[in-house]
């Protein structure tokens, strides 16, 4: 059987059906329930998510209640992927930053697929690695990138992640993803709106004009999303 036609995530839609079938009979469907606390970091991992269409944010918080994102896990993505590598303790707390169905997986059968399948185990790896490039690129971006190149770059991760140009998130909670002040976000969404690329009103947020947006955002959008596309290629034959 072709995987392709049995997932809405990507990452398991792109597994041989050879792997995908060492994982099929374990894989069960739930809701990701807004702002809902997946594990903290520190935390024992039991399960691995695979996202559809919701998004997970890996986010670092700080004593003073700060907390920044610093990766997002999409239906592109899997959340709980080194669990099976490395070790069930997680490394950043997890938090869903937007609801939507997901296929979820017991680490333990992950991590018995990934020991049995060179190919699946090559996969996670290079997934893994993806994962650590978002978090390189969302600290330089954070320290070298102005807000507005930053929003744009978010927003449309945000709508890889999430499959959709029509987002619910508040000015405050962007501002907390990206590290900035709350009216810093209310300026350069003013300014991205009034350029026709977006239109926001009360929290929701349309993605008017991808490509001019993908124009205004820094280089790191780009290099996130060109290592993603990466999974889509056989392990075996890159």
């Amino acid at each position: 059987m072709d995987s392709q036609h049995v997932s809405p995530n990507r990452l398991l839609a792109h597994l041989s059906p050879g792997d995908f079938d060492l994982v099929r009979s374990h894989l069960r469907t739930i809701d990701l329930v807004h702002a809902a606390e997946l594990v903290a970091a520190g935390d024992e991992m039991a399960v691995a998510y695979f996202p559809h269409g919701g998004i997970i944010s890996l986010i670092v918080r700080l004593t003073g209640g700060e907390a920044t994102e610093i990766a997002m896990i999409g239906r592109d993505s899997v959340f709980g992927a080194s669990a099976a590598l490395v070790g069930p303790t997680a490394l950043t707390t997890a938090v869903i930053q937007s609801p939507g169905a997901c296929s979820v997986l017991p680490v333990k059968r992950l991590k018995e697929a990934a020991d049995h399948s060179p190919t699946l185990r090559t996969m996670l790896i290079r997934h893994e690695q993806a994962i650590f490039v978002q978090a390189q690129q969302s600290a330089g971006c954070m320290a070298s990138h102005p807000a507005m190149a930053r929003l744009a770059r978010w927003l449309l991760r945000a709508r890889d992640a999430g499959g959709s140009d029509e987002m619910d998130f508040t000015q405050e909670f962007l501002g907390q993803m990206l590290g900035v002040r709350r009216n810093a976000v209310s300026s350069v969404a003013v300014d991205l709106q009034n350029m026709g690329v977006i239109r926001f009103n009360r929290g929701q947020i349309l993605i008017t004009d991808p490509k001019r947006l993908e124009a205004v955002a820094c280089e790191c959008y780009d290099t996130v999303r060109n290592e993603l596309d990466q999974l889509k290629r056989s392990p075996l034959n890159p």
